[in-house]
């Protein structure tokens, strides 16, 4: 970053509004942001909030009901409101170029991956098709994407995600630009590619002097990614200032309700339990006078805050790069809100419900090919799950770790009946079901076992009121069938969820993504079941949600005493609230143990790996880098040894790849699946340092 130079980008009290047919709505008011060049800026804040409506305004994309109410964008020196649509276009994707949360959305599938890239520098730039080829296929090198001529001779629909996000990322760089946006780009991936995709634009951005602005909800990301920080709350900026400054000391209440929701190490679901934020955000019509927050405010103060709205200030101590919009930030002591009363205690785990001996689930795949018709093998085996071995007790949460492709969903699809199992079994209450299809099941086996979908969207009904389909639930399993009592068990199902009853009588579409999957866990609750399956039920809301979500979970299980069975790929929520662990690669579980057990060296490489990829909003707290090389294996070629070692930064030798190894039990129900010896695995050093209080306060 070069403060000496002119800015690339300068937003100043820039307001944007959407023009519908109530009336105007303002999305966001009063903006300004100044990035410099080689500078990186994080935008915070809810979805809503208006961090994408700002991206979309400094790239000139408000569509044709949005439009600039105020203020100015200034790009190098051009205010970009008063260019015309042939300027913009040679700017937009040279200049100043945005890579977007789905990257499938951003790729043609009709089109090469090549035809794609190469559009790029032969729309802007005065080359050859043959420089434009070699400049995309080294891009492509430069994103670290194996074989980059393969790549460019294949459509978007054969690459994985992964591989997908950094083709358009190599898409946003190959122009060289002097900005890029960056709108949640990795929200969608599993944390080690997000951790080696993160690294990578660094890497190049320093390498070209590329300024970015990141929006996100990941605050870990953030503290990880970026030089300043701004957090967006209903529209306007309520804080901004260095990585440092506001990491260390925040001092708007919304930025502190933030850090309250998200799962630290230092965290504890029963001695510190997360905070949500109550309430929701308010709508742009529907902003209060005042400040916008102070509705969901602890520290609102009346005849203050709800009067006049205010400008933002520096903070007193005279720090120049800190700024707040609160008018009572001075007299508030964040350190010293936490009473302790919140804390719970811990639930006792009950007798043994569930247990998973060497359950293997394959899929047939025909291969019709010359070459398996003259070898006769024209059956192949895709093996989802292989020998899964472990146990859930009552009460107990059994967190299933690791990335997209390991077998995670296909296990609770076997579980569910969804899928039949192809060898061992899973016995559930001493009775086998890994082969009781769905169909088949008692209705009692049906409601003991219930699930959390990932996306709560496409698993609604949208013609159905919400009372109607969990009141369906309800008479269903033979919980209440009288109508008077199954309308009072909804509505306590409501109030256990923290949803107003009126939500009863309203649609799916009527609701927001949180609320949403609110009303699944409602759905799978009904039921009383005695073991839920929870598939990334947090992954996709916003922190605060998340927390809401998580905390509600852990509520209604210490209510029904369930087993809860917590499928994610993010080990910093898994170790809030997580008893025990499996960590599962390539259909094997390669450890399991008790959470302090899997965070604690020894450690399998893999599960290493997961958490130094996973990002921390504290900077006090340090980790190793660990960025693993190349992507999962696929399912239909697995290496003949361990599973891990095409991506192990521990290899040690042929063994690795010729023989699958053994589990070795480290402690009683502690085992991990490795050949390097315990002894040499005891000796890794923690991947995550926690400072002592005593350091703590010498940093201070």
């Amino acid at each position: 970053m070069n403060d000496n130079q002119e800015p690339v980008l300068v937003c100043k009290d820039l307001s944007i509004s959407y023009y519908t047919r109530a009336g105007e709505i303002p999305a966001v008011v009063d903006f300004s942001l100044t990035v410099k060049p080689g500078e990186t800026i994080g935008i915070v804040g809810e979805s809503g909030c208006g961090k994408s409506t700002v991206a979309m305004a400094i790239m000139q994309y408000m569509g044709a009901n949005g439009g600039i109410t105020g203020g100015s964008i200034t790009f190098k020196g051009r205010d970009l409101t008063t260019l015309s649509e042939n300027e913009l276009r040679k700017i937009r994707g040279s200049e100043i170029s945005m890579i977007y949360q789905e990257p499938f959305a951003s790729l043609n599938p009709s089109l090469k991956i090549s035809t794609q890239l190469m559009e790029v520098p032969l729309a802007h730039e005065n080359i050859t098709k043959e420089e434009a080829r070699n400049r995309s296929a080294q891009m492509l090198a430069d994103v670290k994407i194996p074989d980059p001529e393969r790549i460019m001779e294949s459509y978007p629909h054969q690459l994985s995600g992964g591989q997908q996000q950094r083709v358009v990322i190599a898409m946003g760089l190959l122009s060289n630009p002097s900005l890029l946006l960056l709108d949640e780009p990795t929200t969608a991936l599993d944390v080690t590619v997000e951790a080696g995709i993160v690294d990578m634009i660094a890497d190049i951005s320093r390498k070209f002097g590329t300024s970015q602005i990141y929006i996100s909800h990941n605050l870990g990301l953030i503290l990880e990614t970026c030089d300043r920080v701004f957090v967006m709350y209903s529209g306007e900026v309520v804080e901004e200032g260095t990585i440092k400054s506001l990491f260390t000391w925040p001092k708007h209440p919304y930025t502190n309700g933030l850090f309250s929701c998200i799962a630290l190490p230092t965290t504890d679901k029963n001695a510190a339990p997360l905070k949500p934020i109550r309430g929701q955000l308010p709508l742009p019509f529907e902003r209060p006078q005042g400040c916008y927050y102070w509705p969901r405010c602890d520290h609102y103060e009346k005849g203050l805050c709800d009067q006049e709205h205010f400008k933002m200030e520096f903070v007193e101590d005279g720090a120049s790069d800190h700024r707040v919009r609160c008018l009572r930030y001075k007299d508030i002591d964040h350190s010293a809100l936490d009473s302790g009363d919140s804390i719970r205690e811990k639930l006792e785990i009950g007798e043994q419900v569930l247990n998973v001996d060497t359950m293997k689930k394959y899929y047939e795949v025909r291969d019709n090919s010359l070459k398996a018709l003259f070898t006769g093998k024209t059956v192949r085996h895709v093996k989802a799950n292989e020998e899964l071995n472990f146990t859930a007790h009552g009460s107990e949460t059994v967190a299933i770790v690791g990335e997209s492709g390991c077998g995670k969903s296909t296990f609770a699809k076997v579980l569910m009946g969804l899928e039949a199992g192809t060898g061992g079994e899973i016995r559930f209450n001493d009775k086998d079901i890994s082969n009781i299809a769905v169909r088949d099941r008692s209705t009692e086996q049906i409601r003991s076992v219930q699930m959390v979908f990932q996306n709560p969207f496409d698993t609604l009904n949208p013609s159905h009121t919400i009372g109607g389909q969990i009141s369906r639930v309800i008479r269903q399993f033979g919980v209440e069938n009288d109508k008077e009592k199954v309308f009072n068990k909804v509505m306590k199902l409501l109030d256990i969820v923290k949803l107003p009853r009126d939500f009863y009588y309203r649609k799916p579409r009527q609701l927001s993504g949180g609320q949403k999957q609110r009303i699944g866990i409602a759905r799978a609750f009904a039921g009383n079941p005695s073991l839920v399956i929870a598939d990334e039920p947090v992954s996709a809301l916003d922190v605060s949600v998340a927390a809401a979500v998580t905390e509600l979970l852990m509520d209604i299980q210490r209510e029904h005493k369930t087993t809860l069975l917590f499928i994610s790929h993010d080990l910093s929520v898994v170790r809030y609230l997580a008893d025990r662990i499996v960590v599962m690669y390539l259909g094997h579980i390669v450890e399991r143990g008790s959470t302090e057990e899997v965070f604690s060296p020894p450690y399998h490489p893999y599960t290493e790996a997961l958490l130094s990829a996973v990002p921390i909003a504290d900077p006090e707290i340090t980790k190793r880098e660990i960025v693993l090389e190349g992507d999962v294996p696929s399912a239909m070629k697995p290496p003949k040894g361990c599973p891990f070692c095409t991506r192990c930064h521990r290899r040690i030798g042929d063994i690795c790849d010729n023989e699958l190894p053994l589990e070795m039990m480290v402690a009683d129900r502690h085992a991990i699946k490795c050949h390097i010896p315990l002894k040499e695995l005891s000796k890794i050093k923690p991947v995550i340092r926690i400072p002592d209080e005593a350091e703590r306060v010498h940093a201070q």
